[in-house]
Formats: structure tokens, sequence, C-alpha cells
């Protein structure tokens, strides 16, 4: 009987273990889904690359998270080759204050379409009103730039 007992609660905190990892595949998959639901479809007439679903939250008082979604509407296009910057708009102890990503201009690869994110580092006082993203191709020209109010 005991070692009937034993086994019963080793199934069952193997099967909570399971259920916990599930509950956080679900979470990751429905973040995904919000992602991708957010975004438009593509207009008529479209240039070569569009910036779909920028989003931006504060990850803590000193880092801002971006996540954005890169695409070449049509099929068969040839991969695209270019730099994207992000850049923080707001105030700074009540004055203007602007900030570019710190490393510069990321370098960016762009098939059909890309996911892109990441962190930006900021001063804890800084308020950040707004978010723009500029993608550029290897020669410098602008091929698509979006903002997003906080």
């Amino acid at each position: 009987a005991d070692s009937l007992l034993k086994a019963e609660r080793t199934a069952q905190e193997r099967l909570a273990q399971q259920l916990k990892q599930t509950e956080a595949d679900n979470l990751a998959l429905k973040n995904d889904l919000g992602f991708f639901e957010r975004l438009l479809p593509a207009a008529a007439g479209e240039s070569a690359l569009s910036i779909r679903g920028l989003q931006a939250e504060a990850a803590n008082e000193r880092q801002l998270r971006y996540q954005l979604l890169l695409m070449q509407p049509g099929k068969a296009r040839p991969e695209l080759s270019g730099r994207y910057e992000v850049t923080l708009a707001g105030t700074l102890e009540g004055k203007p204050w602007t900030q570019a990503h710190p490393g510069g201009p990321q370098p960016l690869q762009v098939k059909q379409y890309r996911r892109v994110e990441g962190l930006i580092d900021h001063p804890a006082q800084a308020v950040v009103k707004t978010v723009t993203v500029k993608v550029t191709d290897s020669r410098g020209a602008v091929l698509a730039s979006h903002s997003v109010q906080m």
C-alpha cells in the first residue's frame, strides 16, 4: 500500500509539473498570436518593405522592450539587406530628449518577413513618449519608418 501511495504521489507531481510547463507554453503562444493578430492587411501599392505591429513597453524603469515585424509583400522577392534603427523620444528632467539605439543602426536581413525584438537602456528619469523605427537599405536610403506613442 505504501509503495502504491508513493507511486501515485510521484505520478501526481509529474503531472503537476507537466501542467505548469504546458500553461507556460500556452501563454507564450497566446503572446505570439496576439502579436500577429495586430498586423494590418497589406495595402495595395505597398513599398518593398513595411513595418507591421510595432510594439513598445517599459521592461523596467531603465529599459524599454520593443518588438516589430518587417514584411516584404509579394512572392519571390530577393533577400533585403540593410539596417534598422530604434529611436526613443520624450522628456528628461522636463526638457526634450531623444536617444538612438546605443549600438547605432543594427544590421538586418529580410527574406519575406522578420520578427525583431530587443531592449534599449535609457536613463531612469527619462519619460519615453515616442518610439520610432527606421529601416534603411545598404546605400542608406530609407525604406520604411514607423512610430508608436507610449
